[in-house]
């Protein structure tokens, strides 16, 4: 492989051996359980995401896809089965391959990463990185192993055994160890549903979301359906809280510990949802008449560990790898989309990185994050994508970084040109 381009010139620069974006979607993002799409099935969610891949641009043949990723963390049998079902119930041959990535929160992103890694060293063409979750159907006791092999319990070594740690307690641990206070973390929740709110009455998702019909059932208190079902379109996220306030959020309880300072309030919402990213080679790009659509390009990313009682300081570890990689530094991002998994490690990492007076200019998370949006854990790093180009076309910025912290103690972050 070439050497890694090193500055923003050079980041800058087109290439015929760029890895470029096409298209980046997703579906609204839905609270799991009570949200308008607790009924869709994660294949039913992913396949209308990718139909609407292939309807964006019909002069793309299907089988010119050669190769498509899927991020997914608690789907049965790793969720190739449903991704497989999916493209093939909406038309791809049978000649189009696919496969799954789970890396907990940053598997879509990891999906993304592999597709054009594909690319770039010519093993394939064309390719989709995308992510599917419905964490109604798969979340709960059933999402954390209680089985595990006696040794670990017997193990010296207690980062082994932390990696089972509730990843409300991880935020628990970066507010104690960070200084991360209460009033902090709702002011900065309340920011993020402010700031989402006003992208979604503006709307700005609109280019990026792909709406969704499928069937909803109500039920009432006591979880019994309630009439029948109905069919119902999906067109916005449905966990953005307008009203939040701070003193709304200052009366809830911690969630995770009786003294602590997490919240349902300043923590990331369990959704559902769907999201996949269109990738190239800029020359296969020009073949297939495909240039005018170059929506920006990948550049790069990277992944770090950390201890797994901490981890969501990954992106503050993450981020700055991946800027070095390039030659970058924080004044060449123009736009920051950094995972809300809990308010005490998104503040912590803002605050690491410097990113204090970026956060205030409305450049981290300027249409707000997880904690608005909700986090469909496969779904995340896609949709942060597609959040960031369609964000950055809009404001007319150049570079993008998307970043998160990863569950067992890792964080990652990618380097996104929009054109």
């Amino acid at each position: 492989m070439s050497a890694l381009p090193r500055g923003i010139k050079a980041v800058l620069a087109k290439a015929p051996t760029d890895v470029v974006i096409v298209s980046s979607l997703r579906t609204p993002i839905c609270r799991s359980y009570k949200g308008q799409l607790k009924d869709a099935f994660p294949e039913e969610l992913l396949s209308v995401v990718l139909r609407a891949t292939l309807d964006k641009h019909p002069q793309l043949d299907p089988a010119k896809i050669d190769d498509i990723a899927v991020g997914v963390v608690l789907n049965e049998l790793g969720g190739s089965k449903a991704a497989r079902m999916a493209i093939n119930h909406i038309g791809f041959p049978n000649s189009t391959s696919l496969y799954t990535a789970n890396r907990a929160c940053a598997s879509s992103l990891q999906a993304i990463t592999l597709v054009a890694a594909q690319i770039k060293t010519e093993m394939i063409d064309v390719g989709i990185g995308a992510g599917m979750e419905s964490m109604t159907r798969n979340y709960g006791t059933r999402a954390i192993p209680v089985d595990v092999w006696p040794e670990l319990k017997q193990s010296p070594n207690q980062d082994a055994l932390d990696c089972l740690m509730p990843m409300g307690l991880t935020s628990e641990n970066v507010a104690e160890r960070y200084g991360v206070s209460r009033a902090d973390q709702d002011a900065f929740a309340v920011e993020s549903h402010k700031r989402a709110a006003r992208a979604r009455d503006n709307g700005w998702f609109d280019t990026e979301i792909v709406p969704v019909t499928t069937r909803f059932q109500e039920v009432d208190k006591e979880g019994k359906p309630v009439g029948d079902p109905k069919t119902i379109t999906v067109t916005a996220d449905d966990g953005i809280r307008a009203n939040a306030s701070l003193e709304s959020l200052a009366k809830l309880k911690p969630a995770f510990k009786p003294t602590g300072a997490s919240t349902a309030g300043n923590s990331s919402q369990v959704s559902d949802g769907a999201a996949a990213t269109l990738l190239m080679r800029r020359s296969t790009a020009a073949q297939l008449g495909l240039t005018d659509s170059i929506i920006g390009k990948f550049v790069g990313s990277a992944v770090v560990g950390c201890k797994p009682d901490e981890m969501g300081i990954g992106p503050a570890l993450a981020i700055p790898k991946v800027l070095n990689q390039f030659g970058l530094s924080t004044n060449d991002v123009q736009r920051w989309e950094i995972n809300e998994a809990f308010a005490s490690q998104a503040i912590y990492c803002v605050r690491e990185l410097g990113l204090e007076k970026a956060w205030e200019e409305g450049k981290v998370n300027p249409d707000g994050g997880a904690i608005a949006l909700g986090h469909p854990l496969g779904a995340t790093g896609a949709r942060m994508v597609a959040t960031l180009m369609h964000g950055l076309g809009r404001t007319g910025g150049e570079v993008g970084v998307v970043s998160m912290c990863i569950g067992t103690g890792m964080g990652m972050a990618g380097v996104f040109v929009r054109e």
